[in-house]
């Protein structure tokens, strides 16, 4: 694996493709900057040497071409900021002003591409694009692990122009090293955390980790379709009816290889999606008919606590529950707080991206765990056993 530290950048125009999709507020500006800080140190590092770094991100999802809401130069400032220097801006990724922007940046100047996703050519993977990108830069580091799974222009395809010139970032490094770690380096007991609202979405992860793990605990809305699979009165909660005889094989599968799969007890329970219905607790077997679990109960952060701070490797991926909600906040925060705990006494733990890394930060645990991911999807497919089009385009020649 070929990394920044493998090359000196003197004299070098570096296009960076890094990811600053970050949340910004209704005035624009960035309530979370936990992904343009992660890339700071491999910017610096070019710049360090010498080199002069074009940075290109997405923002958003863009429909129809160029938004206010969704342009790059909303970034402009704090990334000034954050490297001490003045970062140029070009309102396009490609055409005639973008050429001449990168072909003036001096040892260590810094220039921000607009939102790639303007064009609908980033995301179909386009070649000609690709091509106009890459004609910015003679070297092309990849530090937008959020993106790896994407086979778009800016993360995968590019790169077949810098034979020889391109190699992966310190982001990039990071969260390969870190989920090599967890899947194939692993110490027991190793206990797997899944939370979200859907079983569908977290299938093909759970079943590669029942091959790997000792516990396997399962929380957040996807609980319940495990709970009707069960027999259970599971009232007006989340359920995907399609998916409740999967469930039935992965209880059944954790019995067979002697896994101990853990699900909630107990619930927190709301008449409505809301922080001001009423609330009560149940247990998850019956839910009365008129509420739906929204939150792990009392019972449930007992077990999961003593479970997870025995562990000496743990994942986590997924909330507990609706932890945006004050009332239904408690379940996530105490897994947190687990991981948090099993870490200071020696643990390897790794913090999915997406509302996992939302949530530690929310909570205050950033600095406390072993590692937090800065991507979701991304990390999500890697542990599927998936290749990522962005890390097999760095390693192929």
């Amino acid at each position: 694996m070929k990394t920044i530290d493998d090359f000196n950048f003197a004299n070098r125009k570096v296009l960076l493709r890094v990811d600053f999709n970050v949340p910004l507020n209704k005035d624009y500006s960035i309530s979370d900057d936990a992904r343009i800080l992660a890339a700071i140190p491999t910017i610096q590092k070019i710049r360090k040497e010498g080199g002069s770094v074009i940075l290109m991100s997405h923002l958003g999802r863009p429909k129809t071409g160029p938004e206010e809401k969704y342009s790059l130069i909303h970034i402009v400032k704090h990334l000034s900021n954050l490297l001490d220097c003045d970062v140029k801006f070009a309102p396009d990724c490609i055409g005639s002003e973008a050429s001449a922007l990168s072909s003036s940046l001096e040892a260590k100047d810094v220039l921000l591409l607009e939102n790639l996703r303007f064009y609908p050519e980033e995301e179909k993977g386009d070649l000609e694009f690709s091509k106009k990108l890459a004609a910015l830069g003679d070297f092309y580091v990849n530090d937008a692990f959020g993106t790896a799974h994407r086979a778009h222009a800016s993360t995968a395809v590019i790169a077949q122009f810098f034979s020889g010139n391109k190699c992966f970032g310190y982001v990039m490094a990071k969260e390969i090293a870190n989920a090599e770690k967890v899947m194939n380096n692993f110490e027991r007991p190793f206990t797997a955390i899944m939370g979200g609202a859907k079983v569908s979405d977290k299938l093909l992860i759970i079943e590669s980790l029942m091959e790997k793990v000792d516990t396997m605990i399962i929380g957040g809305g996807m609980a319940y379709t495990f709970f009707k699979a069960m027999g259970g009165n599971i009232g007006k909660s989340l359920v995907e009816e399609d998916r409740v005889q999967l469930c039935k094989e992965i209880i059944q599968k954790a019995k067979d290889n002697n896994i101990q799969l853990l699900l909630p007890h107990d619930s927190i329970t709301s008449n409505a999606f809301s922080n001001d219905a009423v609330i009560g607790e149940a247990d998850n077997m019956q839910i009365p008919e008129d509420m739906m679990g929204l939150d792990i109960g009392a019972m449930a952060r007992k077990t999961f606590f003593d479970a997870i701070v025995k562990s000496k490797t743990v994942l986590w991926n997924g909330p507990m529950g609706v932890f945006e909600m004050s009332n239904f906040e408690n379940g996530t925060k105490a897994v947190a707080l687990a991981v948090a705990e099993a870490t200071e006494k020696g643990a390897f733990s790794l913090v999915g991206g997406g509302d996992s890394a939302a949530a530690v930060a929310k909570f205050g645990f950033e600095d406390r765990v072993s590692y937090v991911s800065t991507g979701g999807g991304a990390l999500l497919e890697y542990f599927e056993g998936k290749a990522l089009p962005g890390i097999s385009a760095i390693n192929e020649e």
